[in-house]
């Protein structure tokens, strides 16, 4: 028999595989067939033998008697027996047995489908049955009406029928095995013939014959030509034919005629070993290595591979390329929009694109893109607006384009308007055979020509719908014209580009607004007053607005009022913040309150709005929100000062010492539950009072004992104005990103001169009303305002007279001449008198609705001692 490893030993035993399914498959047909065929006549003898019972004469009858089982039971042993069947059983119209061959089962439920039967219909099944498995068929019994009156089934034993097959097993296997050894002796003299044939080889080396064969045909990347020991070619591959354009019938041809170059020609036939050989073949230089092949007791002759080295470098130019332009782009996500700043972003491109990409890169924007603002839609037909050049990057300066800051419009048919108007790039290979890009200014487009530049790739700056100008991508004489390949990287330049520029657009215009709510929130001014000489300084964080404010409010009796706040955060959310406590401080210095009492009012202010706020997902809590407010009296040289959570205020003497008061330490507004206390300072005439925000000592290089020491050692510089200490601080502590907003209040003290206040103090008497009166006059007179002494004697008449009336102890009057004419008494009640009508019939209640009308304004304040009521007149 034939080794199994040899190709004619695998082909008998496959054949023999097949003979053998084949045998198998036919037996198993046969006696499935057989079996098939068995069970058939057993259901056809079923069938008849019911259908010849059921119809058998007096059946109807029979069912219909008294006792059909003692009529039927003999009969149906007597037909099965005749029809060879296993069983015959009569049943009534509901299944219930008559006959059975197995008489204890009459009179039970007959098993089987009895309702298509019940409905005139015959049915065949198989069912498990007391006799075990069975092929039954029911027939109806049915009267002269085609009613049906009973049920008659008949079937035999599955066991009957396997047991006829199983005998005819023997002969059909002895059929098949007879085929398989006629067969098998077939197959046998076939693989003989085939191992001589095929000489013994194994499918493995034929294989590998085949493969290599093809392998050097097709599969080789490289040339490869077999040269025979004659000179004549063997073997040439499709790659070979094609770099030597060889003839078709190169085989069987000699080297020498086939009219190659003669270096190639002489080393093809000269079997010398070449490594990587360059030689020129036409306009190609092929790579030639040359081997023999009888090295190893192979046949004599050689082989040689070529490859074409011109087409290598061009893909590894091509390689190269590709890859920096990957590089461009990588450096270009990494260096673009470094910033939220519309033209440093924009210079941003240019310096990425030129030199690598371009000669010279321009970038023009629309003007209202500059202010955040988004630039009209252009509609069909329409014009390219102005355009502003915000960047411009190249490598030398004396070229004739539009410099950086120049407003233009480009014209119509340049490339420039119609890729702005389209919104698609376009690329102008041949500048000097554009003739629509000349219309744009004639003398200007030949200087550029002059200069050298020849090609031109214009990008609309478009994203997220809006068109915001045009980058211009430029190469001069030296490089090489703009291409298709230099289209798509441009286009990704400025497809990155114009997000990151229209991200800081709506940076600017967002920017914008909170800035300019901040600005309205702030004071436009200082008010006029002669207490303090201020200056004052605010400058916003760089990136965002924050929530720090300062307040300069005068207050009755030629007091001033100063306050410096900060809420901690920043966005539109901290400046409206800053608003509503800015205006709540003005509000309560209204009602004259001592600075610890207008903290407290102000900090359950900000609990409410945090209440209120606290269900609103959109709006957050104040958080953090800090607050120094003092009042200084220029009367007495006194300021009173309370903090919440704020910094202390600096202190600097007349002679330059610089001082941090200790105030009592007060927490921020909005935690509630401490109470605030107040401090007061007697300030020389000549002290400078400074008040600012953390801002401008602390910082994330620096923490805030550091800042504090710089502003210590700024300060003591003793004759500075409050403007230059204004200048002199925010120089040497304005970090070089400032990150958070710095509020500055330098107060410079005045005293009130003593000749410009008179006090006298009055017993809580009736009859003093007119010497006050008296002494009031004289002191007008004194200060040359004796045209105000009537209205001022009517004032403090109504006044003195409701303290001695409505208070207790003795009544003190003063008067000051600032700003205005103002005067005070004082009390030692509490009660604070209130404005009325009276009636005609009234004897009193006129006395404040006089003063009302007297004084330009008119007030209480209350003291720890009682109240003072003052009124003011303006200046004659």
């Amino acid at each position: 028999m034939a080794r199994s490893r040899s190709v004619a030993g695998q082909m008998f035993l496959l054949q023999l595989l097949i003979i053998l399914l084949l045998v198998v498959a036919a037996v198993v047909t046969l006696v499935l067939q057989a079996r098939s065929d068995r069970f058939q006549a057993a259901r056809d003898r079923s069938l008849a033998a019911a259908q010849t019972f059921a119809h058998s004469p007096g059946l109807v009858e029979t069912l219909r008697g008294p006792d059909p089982s003692k009529v039927l039971q003999p009969l149906t042993e007597a037909a099965r027996k005749e029809a060879g069947v296993d069983f015959i059983v009569v049943t009534d119209r509901n299944g219930v047995r008559y006959t059975h061959p197995r008489p204890e089962l009459i009179g039970k439920q007959f098993i089987g489908t009895i309702a298509p039967s019940q409905a005139g219909h015959v049915t065949i099944e198989s069912v498990h049955g007391p006799l075990g498995e069975e092929v039954q068929a029911v027939v109806p019994v049915e009267d002269d009406h085609a009613n049906v009156v009973g049920l008659v089934s008949s079937g035999l034993k599955v066991s009957s029928v396997s047991s006829a097959v199983d005998r005819q097993l023997p002969l059909v296997l002895a059929a098949g095995g007879a085929a398989l050894a006629l067969a098998t002796g077939g197959a046998a003299l076939v693989s003989r013939r085939l191992r001589r044939q095929t000489h013994g080889l194994g499918p493995s080396e034929m294989t590998r014959m085949y493969e290599h064969h093809d392998a050097v045909l097709h599969a080789v990347r490289e040339g490869v030509v077999i040269v025979g020991g004659d000179g004549r070619v063997l073997l040439a591959n499709d790659e070979a034919r094609r770099l030597l354009d060889l003839p078709p019938d190169v085989e069987g041809r000699p080297v020498t005629g086939l009219g190659l170059d003669p270096r190639m020609a002489e080393l093809l036939a000269s079997r010398r070993v070449a490594n990587d050989e360059v030689l020129p073949v036409g306009d190609r230089l092929l790579a030639v290595n040359n081997r023999p092949t009888d090295r190893r007791g192979g046949p004599p002759g050689s082989v040689a591979t070529l490859r074409d080295s011109t087409e290598l470098r061009a893909l590894a130019g091509r390689a190269e390329a590709a890859r920096e332009r990957l590089k461009l782009l990588y450096d270009a996500s990494v260096a673009i929009g470094t910033t939220l700043d519309v033209q440093r972003t924009a210079e941003e491109l240019t310096q990425v694109a030129s030199p690598r990409f371009t000669d010279y890169a321009t970038v023009d924007l629309a003007e209202p893109v500059l202010r955040g603002d988004e630039p009209r839609v252009l509609g069909a037909g329409a014009e390219a607006p102005e355009l502003r050049r915000v960047a411009l990057s190249g490598a030398r300066d004396d070229h004739p384009l539009y410099r950086a800051g120049e407003v233009h419009r480009f014209a119509a048919p340049t490339p420039q308007a119609t890729g702005f108007v389209s919104g698609k790039a376009i690329l102008v290979p041949d500048l000097a055979a554009s003739a629509g890009w000349r219309t744009q200014d004639v003398e200007r487009t030949q200087e550029i020509l002059d200069y050298g530049f020849h090609s031109l790739i214009t990008v609309p700056l478009k994203a997220r719908g809006v068109l915001m100008g045009i980058a211009n991508f430029w190469r001069t004489e030296g490089n090489d014209t703009f291409e298709e390949d230099d289209l798509s990287l441009a286009e990704e330049l400025a497809a990155r580009a114009a997000v990151c520029i229209d991200n800081a657009r709506r940076f600017t215009r967002e920017h914008a607004m909170a800035v300019t709510l901040q600005h309205s929130l702030l004071p436009r001014g200082l008010p006029e007053q002669n207490a303090l000489d201020i200056a004052y300084r605010y400058l916003p964080a760089q990136a965002g607005v924050g929530g720090d404010w300062f307040d300069v409010i005068p207050l009755p009796g030629a007091r001033v009022a100063m306050v410096v706040g900060d809420v901690v955060g920043h966005g539109l959310h901290a400046a409206a913040t800053m608003g509503r406590l800015r205006t709540a401080v003005q509000n309560f210095s209204a009602l004259d309150l001592p600075p610890d009492e207008l903290l407290g009012h102000l900090d359950e202010l900000v609990g409410r709005i945090d209440l209120e706020s606290a269900g609103m997902d959109e709006e957050a809590p104040i958080a953090g929100a800090t607050c120094l407010y003092a009042i200084y009296d220029p009367a007495t040289g006194v300021c009173a000062m309370a903090r919440a959570g704020h910094p202390l205020p600096a202190l600097v003497r007349p002679d330059g010492s610089v001082v941090f008061p200790e105030l009592p330490a007060g927490p921020p507004l909005g935690l509630g539950g401490l109470p605030f206390e107040a401090g007061e300072l007697e300030l020389a005439e000549g002290s400078s009072l400074v008040l600012y925000t953390d801002g401008l000592v602390e910082d994330r290089k620096r923490d805030i004992d550091a800042g504090l020491a710089i502003l210590r050692d700024t300060l003591t510089h003793p004759g500075r104005t409050p403007e230059e200490t204004c200048d002199a601080v925010i120089s040497a502590l304005l970090p070089a990103r400032q990150r958070d907003d710095i509020a500055l209040l330098v107060a410079r003290t005045r005293l009130l001169p003593a000749d410009r206040s008179a006090e006298w103090e009055l017993p809580s008497d009736p009859a003093v009303v007119s010497r006050a009166r008296s002494d009031v006059t004289q002191q007008l007179s004194d200060w040359g305002m004796d045209e105000a002494a009537f209205t001022t004697e009517l004032i403090l008449s109504e006044l003195i007279t409701n303290a001695i009336r409505h208070a207790s102890g003795p009544v003190r009057v003063r008067l000051l001449r600032d700003r205005a004419l103002i005067c005070e008494v004082a009390d030692g009640s509490s009660t604070s008198p209130h404005l009325r009508y009276a009636a005609a019939e009234d004897e009193g209640g006129r006395g404040l609705f006089l003063v009302a009308q007297l004084a330009e304004r008119w007030g209480t304040r209350y003291t720890p001692e009682g109240k003072v009521i003052w009124a003011e007149q303006p200046l004659p």
